[in-house]
């Protein structure tokens, strides 16, 4: 699995960005959004139990993300007519606000790493990507534990800062000054 310090690898693949099937669909590449933080997360599939609580939490909390100037793009191997048929289904998924990503060749996952090799599917897996394309985080939980995406926000905040934060530190609060 790549690792933090690593650059995040090139992609091109399709996105679902609405549900509606005219204007559903774009193209996403790792171009498109140099120069910004970028959130990846990966899940498991699409119609399935645990995934779509993170992804419409990742939805509520997008403007915070936004306001910290980063991008969020929601993955998994699924096609993209999946994905959009999922948003037509699923109320708390027809309005996301970011791109779900389909890495049905699995040339991202498997770039990264994060391919289960028991269930050919993307492992539950989150990347922070600074400006530069650096990998700066990294967490992958058990396909049956949901991730907290407060804590990737919280994340976030702290890298943001560029200092030592310490334990549950929270942004507003003091950082540590190294002796």
């Amino acid at each position: 699995m790549l690792a933090i310090g690593q650059l995040f690898p090139a992609f091109n693949i399709k996105g679902v960005i609405s549900a509606n099937s005219e204007d559903a669909f774009i193209d996403v590449n790792h171009t498109m959004h140099q120069g910004k933080w970028q959130v990846f997360f990966f899940w498991p599939k699409d119609f399935t139990f645990v995934c779509p609580t993170e992804i419409a939490e990742f939805g509520r909390l997008h403007q915070e993300f936004s306001d910290r100037d980063t991008k969020v793009f929601g993955v998994s191997t699924d096609s993209e007519f999946v994905h959009l048929a999922w948003k037509q289904q699923k109320d708390e998924l027809r309005h996301l606000p970011f791109p779900m990503l389909s890495d049905i060749k699995r040339e991202l996952t498997q770039a990264l790493g994060i391919l289960d090799e028991n269930e050919g599917v993307a492992q539950r897996a989150t990347f922070i990507v600074d400006p530069e394309g650096i990998i700066r985080f990294v967490m992958v939980t058990d396909l049956n534990v949901g991730r907290n995406p407060k804590e990737v926000l919280r994340v976030l905040d702290a890298l943001q800062t560029d200092e030592l934060c310490p334990c549950n530190w929270q942004k507003g609060e003091k950082t540590l000054e190294a002796a």
